[in-house]
């Protein structure tokens, strides 16, 4: 054995038996780091290309920074698109399971699906709470620990009503084009059988009707919640009724939009538009009202969505009461208002 190996097996013996000697004292103390505890949100949603959709899980990502800053605490929130495919969400609530995250949050495809994922979570004791697509409540009483965090469709309805109300009683003359005292309007609905689809659809014009405002649906037409499909049903209409339409009502901004795409196309002066109302209050919707294409939108609140999910995954994870950082309505409801946002009709 050379010099050089025998003079670094003594130095590693030595270090050692000091090492051993501080152990056995007390006088020897090493600091030892503390690691930061992680929360682990697994976020479910049906499209991310929608644009409600993807303000909320950008507004979730920047209050997880936010938090984090805040507390001791990292944040890891991990998004996956179902992109419209229920089965495609089941599998990644699977793999979401196995690895183990503490809260799942779930933007359902399909509401008449959640049974399947709420016994999926509880038999793995992860908490689920689910937002912006609501389940039956039949299912939501499955098991303590689901949740629903949104608002109350049928109150975006009547506010949409209460918007196009508001106008024709102001400006009954710009609204009413051919002067005979009603209404004549177009329908842009959601996705087939989708509960905010139909309660926006009624409640709005049940809203005017219960005024005393005659109305008279020209068209209705599903487009998914999606501004392309909606500008080729608002052209297809252009063509079939031209000027007769005096308002467009739409489930959501996005629809909205691609009825004023197609408004554009057609190259009919923003004055000679028809009234258009959408949900959501998206930024492209907050700029067209702006502009005076859009006359008015109701704020489904992403941000406060966002907190009261960020919240409460919080709470469940760290086996806090949720009903201390969130109002509980019923045990399993976190409720949040619309609210009316209108712009000019000139």
């Amino acid at each position: 054995m050379t010099r050089t190996i025998k003079s670094f097996f003594i130095r590693l013996l030595a270090s050692a038996l000091v090492l051993f000697l501080c152990l056995m004292t007390t006088g020897c103390i090493f600091p030892i780091q503390k690691e930061t505890e992680t929360l682990r949100i697994g976020v479910a949603v049906y499209l991310q290309e929608d644009t409600f959709i993807g303000t909320l899980v950008q507004d979730l990502e920047r209050l997880a920074q936010e938090r984090e800053t805040e507390e001791d605490l990292k944040i890891n929130i991990n998004v996956v698109d179902g992109r419209g495919s229920q089965t495609t969400q089941n599998d990644q609530i699977d793999r979401l399971i196995a690895l183990d995250y503490d809260v799942l949050c779930v933007n359902i495809v399909d509401r008449t699906s959640a049974a399947v994922l709420i016994d999926k979570a509880q038999e793995a004791g992860i908490p689920i709470i689910f937002f912006n697509r609501e389940p039956v409540e039949e299912d939501l009483l499955r098991w303590e620990h689901v949740y629903y965090v949104g608002a109350m469709a049928e109150d975006s309805g009547v506010l949409q009503g209460e918007i196009i109300l508001d106008y024709w009683s102001k400006q009954k003359e710009r609204v009413d084009r051919n002067g005979d005292n009603i209404l004549q309007y177009v329908m842009l609905e959601g996705e087939p059988g989708h509960q905010d689809a139909l309660l926006r659809t009624e409640y709005s014009v049940q809203t005017l009707s219960s005024a005393g405002v005659n109305v008279e649906k020209i068209a209705s037409e599903t487009a998914n919640w999606d501004r392309t499909q909606a500008a080729a049903r608002m052209t297809q209409w252009l063509q079939e009724y031209g000027t007769s339409i005096e308002a467009v009502i739409s489930n959501n901004d996005d629809m909205a939009l691609g009825a004023i795409d197609s408004l554009k196309n057609a190259e009919i002066p923003k004055e000679e538009m028809p009234l258009i109302v959408g949900v959501d209050a998206t930024a492209p919707a907050l700029d067209a009202i702006k502009n005076g294409t859009l006359q008015g939108t109701v704020l489904n609140d992403a941000d406060g969505i966002a907190q009261a999910l960020l919240s409460l995954s919080m709470a469940l994870a760290s086996g806090e009461d949720p009903s201390q950082v969130v109002e509980l309505e019923n045990a399993h409801y976190v409720w949040l208002p619309y609210q009316p946002i209108t712009g000019t009709f000139s």
